[in-house]
């Protein structure tokens, strides 16, 4: 535990000296606000600056408060999950290359407690800033477009956070196992391009950790399917685990790739 504690403070030194934990708040909040703040003045944005004839009136479709948090989220799907593969793929991988591991390896630790104190420092990060964000988001779509049912929204957003940890996990593992450059191409293959993939062939199977957001909605709306629900929540815990039990493998694995 004091290994633990010792490289936990490490971590939180570290990430208070790049202003992590101030720049990546900053942009799941400022989508949490902008989200609604447009859609509500878009008409009267689109009047002003949009050159269009005299008397001509151009209407959009009234949103509901959970498309509005929905639309929200799609935006956390591309930039959030950005910010995330791309500020962290060199947590452990940058260690190596610049020898400071070389440091921490020489001494007494567990390599659970090495990976685990990373882990910790990107879950308080990453899952504090997206319920900040959303939080965020939810306060201004009331103000703006009506209420959201508190229960559906706690249920979406318990949903939400099991995929978030699950993008965590292979940032984790990717860093673990390959260089920062790598590490952020493997993240972003399977974080983005394999939702992609499944957002387009996914109607052949209902159980993955990539449907996750889209359950999410699901019950945030008040209609998900329970059972392909639950056993996608089962599938994700499952391979989060082994994600995390194969980044302490390869840490230690890759010991010998150090710089000294």
């Amino acid at each position: 535990m004091s290994n633990f504690s010792v490289l936990f403070q490490k971590e939180w030194r570290e990430n208070v000296r790049n202003f992590k934990i101030i720049w990546i708040p900053l942009v799941f909040v400022l989508f949490g606000i902008s989200e609604p703040l447009m859609n509500y003045y878009l008409p009267q944005i689109l009047s002003t600056v949009g050159n269009m004839p005299e008397g001509a009136v151009f209407q959009l479709p009234q949103l509901t408060p959970e498309q509005i948090v929905m639309s929200t989220v799609s935006q956390y799907q591309f930039i959030g999950m950005l910010v995330v593969t791309l500020g962290f793929a060199g947590i452990i991988a940058r260690e190596r290359k610049n020898g400071s591991s070389t440091l921490i390896y020489v001494r007494p630790i567990a390599f659970s407690s090495y990976v685990f104190s990373k882990l910790v420092i990107m879950c308080i990060l990453v899952i504090s800033s997206v319920i900040l964000g959303l939080l965020t988001n939810l306060y201004y779509t009331y103000a703006l477009f009506g209420a959201v049912d508190l229960g559906a929204f706690t249920g979406f957003l318990g949903t939400y956070l099991v995929w978030i940890l699950f993008v965590i996990s292979i940032v984790l593992f990717s860093s673990a196992a390959f260089s920062t450059g790598v590490a952020s191409t493997v993240s972003l293959i399977l974080v983005l391009v394999v939702q992609i993939i499944d957002s387009l062939l996914g109607t052949y199977w209902t159980i993955s950790p990539w449907k996750l957001p889209m359950y999410a909605s699901f019950v945030l709306n008040g209609d998900v399917d329970k059972t392909p629900f639950v056993w996608s929540i089962i599938v994700t815990l499952l391979a989060i685990i082994i994600l995390l039990i194969g980044a302490v493998y390869l840490a230690k694995k890759n010991v010998f790739k150090s710089k000294i």
